[in-house]
């Protein structure tokens, strides 16, 4: 599938992050337009041009703002996004990742997260960044985001509450459960806003299945450590573990199915009423199956748990029908092997009408019957009869006609 992968050895800015999707192939006119659409844009300048850290080129994002003294709450940074006319999917990941960083800040600080006063994340090249990040992910679509560990980097950093440790409290608190290295470089390798970018993104971390490049981005930072202050970002098809190994099942089963995938999201502020239509979505869009459980998530909020189970063909539908048509802003895709039974299907006659029978054999050798519903929904209808009287005489008369128990 396709897949975009994240390679910071050196970390993730946000100014880095934009620069190395521009040098992958995102048009600097199509972000143009993009960024066009907010409220700020005779404020800023964003031009691209080619640079290099120690041997290493690739692509470095300048920003130029009229007004340095840009700070914001991030509740004003939530109706710029939201009143521009941006696309619904770079609307919802561009807030997914603001949403990120002012939780971090509201828990470092104690305060409300729509309280929280932006500093250098509020500032107007982090708005640039973030919105940026978001266009240009949805821009290449990829079916996964996969990333290696994170670089945050070591020593000391000056911010707006004053000289902190690296990697800076927000940062560490962005990429809690991220597997992150440390002091491979002296100083901030990582920032907020590259961090809440991979916090939100990435599916995977540390991949272990089999990743074929097929184009290559650099973005180039403005910092000089041991190693290249570069991010490395790839496009290309990723071939997950649990896919890449099914030989084996193979080898030991003859009726294992490769190529299906799980989706998932947690959603806790949709309405009741509107699973119903996402499900009909999800089931237009492809999927085989679609489920909600209901769970529990951070600070004890009821939430459900939408699945859907669908094959590759269909995984870029039905993730986007997810994200599309509820209020989920981001979602899990986990590749999965099945084993399914043998089957048949076959239609017999009985003393009420004919009906359509699924029959299927077990790894034992016997076999095992299901009348389709639909069939005795109609049968039911057509005779005036309860549903389970017509499923009882029916099943009872294929039993026999099939010679077998159910």
């Amino acid at each position: 599938m396709k897949a975009l992968y994240y390679q910071p050895s050196c970390g993730i800015a946000g100014d880095m992050h934009l620069a190395a999707l521009v040098n992958l192939g995102v048009p600097r006119d199509y972000l143009a337009d993009v960024l066009r659409k907010l409220p700020i844009q005779d404020k800023f300048e964003l031009t691209f041009e080619p640079a290099s850290k120690i041997g290493v080129s690739g692509m470095q994002a300048n920003i130029r703002i009229a007004d340095q003294h840009d700070h914001r709450h991030h509740s004003t940074i939530v109706r710029m996004i939201t009143e521009a006319t941006l696309p619904d999917p770079v609307t919802a990941r561009a807030l997914g990742i603001f949403a990120l960083i002012a939780d971090a800040e509201g828990k470092i600080h104690n305060v409300p997260p729509e309280k929280v006063h932006f500093h250098e994340v509020g500032a107007m090249d982090s708005i640039i960044d973030i919105v940026g990040a978001a266009a240009a992910i949805e821009y290449l679509q990829p079916d996964i985001i996969i990333c290696d560990s994170v670089e945050v980097g070591g020593g000391f950093v000056n911010c707006a509450h004053g000289r902190l440790p690296v990697p800076a409290p927000a940062t560490q608190e962005l990429l809690m459960g991220v597997p992150c290295r440390y002091g491979t470089v002296d100083g901030e390798a990582t920032t907020p806003t590259g961090a809440a970018i991979i916090a939100n993104a990435v599916s995977e971390f540390e991949p272990t299945g089999t990743f074929t490049p097929q184009a290559i981005g650099y973005g180039v930072g403005r910092k000089d450590f041991a190693i290249p202050n570069v991010l490395r970002v790839a496009l290309g098809d990723y071939q997950p573990t649990s896919t890449a190994r099914h030989g084996d099942l193979n080898q030991r089963f003859s009726d294992v199915e490769t190529g299906h995938y799980q989706v998932e999201a947690n959603i806790d502020d949709m309405s009741a009423e509107a699973f119903g239509p996402l499900m009909d979505a999800l089931f237009k869009a492809g999927a085989v199956e679609a489920f909600t459980q209901p769970v529990m998530m951070k600070k004890q909020r009821p939430a459900q748990c939408v699945t859907a189970l669908c094959r590759d063909d269909c995984l870029s539908a039905v993730t986007d029908t997810l994200l599309n048509t509820s209020t989920s802003i981001g979602l899990r895709i986990m590749p999965f092997t099945k084993r399914v039974l043998p089957r048949r299907q076959q239609t017999l006659s009985t003393q009420l009408g004919s009906v359509s029978v699924k029959i299927t054999t077990q790894p034992n050798g016997r076999e095992r019957f299901k009348v389709e519903h639909d069939d005795i929904l109609r049968l039911a209808a057509e005779h005036q009869l309860d549903y389970l009287s017509v499923q009882q005489a029916v099943n009872d008369e294929v039993t026999q006609s099939l010679g077998h128990g159910t």
